[in-house]
């Protein structure tokens, strides 16, 4: 009771934790920015973390850098972005919800350790598009049709009329 193998056994508890990691092992870290680059496997950044914006239409990106387990590479995934409203309902802009698709894959370099993770790093950048003010939203992300609450990115558009962020 309270020894050392009940602490090792409590700390490698959450390994097996469905909360902890999708079906797909996957994990996800996921920020809206100014603008985002991947170069030589790096995931480069400007201006992240953005937590409201407007009032104004503008550029942004969303960050991604996704951890694949090592029996996930060489298998193609595909990806979906979905823009939310505060009450969960797709965001529409000419009649047409906001949805960005792609597909990615990690590969296995030459001379990695066998069991190592593998980063894919993705920059989606966006052109300016209107979205009403005043109002939250998400970019919500879907992985192989497999959603999770901590894979979507919350931000606030500022109204136009009142120029006033949130507390």
């Amino acid at each position: 009771m309270g020894g050392v193998a009940d602490t090792i056994e409590s700390m490698t508890d959450w390994a097996d934790d469905e909360d902890f990691l999708s079906r797909s092992g996957l994990t996800v870290d996921m920020l809206l920015c100014d603008s985002a680059q991947v170069a030589g496997g790096k995931l480069f950044i400007l201006g992240g973390g953005l937590a409201s914006i407007g009032p104004k239409p503008q550029p942004l990106a969303i960050a991604l850098q996704i951890t694949v387990p090592w029996d996930r590479a060489n298998i193609a995934h595909d990806w979906r972005i979905d823009l939310m409203d505060e009450d969960g309902q797709p965001v529409q802009i000419k009649e047409k919800p906001v949805v960005l698709k792609g597909r990615f894959e990690a590969g296995r370099p030459a001379g990695l350790q066998p069991g190592t993770p593998l980063g894919v790093s993705l920059a989606i950048n966006l052109s300016p598009f209107p979205i009403g003010g005043g109002r939250s939203y998400a970019f919500a992300l879907s992985i192989n049709d497999e959603h999770r609450p901590d894979w979507r990115v919350r931000f606030y558009v500022v109204d136009a009329q009142r120029r006033t962020r949130p507390a």
